[in-house]
């Protein structure tokens, strides 16, 4: 699977550029819609929680493929982590 040349991919690399203190992702809504708890979500990821905390309050942001195996145990598509660019301007 490619992912540089994905919409996806531009898209992220887009908003960190444009908006670096703004929320750029919605880990945390999902997780909590769904009633998943970070500590799940990490040892399915095999990641520290420390790192899907900061995740969750957008102190740093998943590599893009970490953000489509996020999307894939969750079961939503990737969109559904992200928040759109009008958003971001709003």
């Amino acid at each position: 699977m490619e992912f540089k040349g994905s919409k996806v991919y531009k898209y992220i690399t887009f908003c960190t550029f444009v908006a670096m203190d703004n929320k750029l992702n919605r880990i945390k809504e999902v997780l909590v819609r769904q009633g998943i708890s970070q500590k799940d979500l990490a040892s399915q990821l095999d990641k520290n929680e420390h790192t899907i905390s900061n995740w969750c309050i957008n102190k740093s942001q998943p590599h893009i493929k970490e953000l489509y195996k996020v999307a894939e145990i969750l079961e939503v598509d990737v969109y559904d982590l992200l928040v759109s660019v009008k958003e971001l301007y709003q």
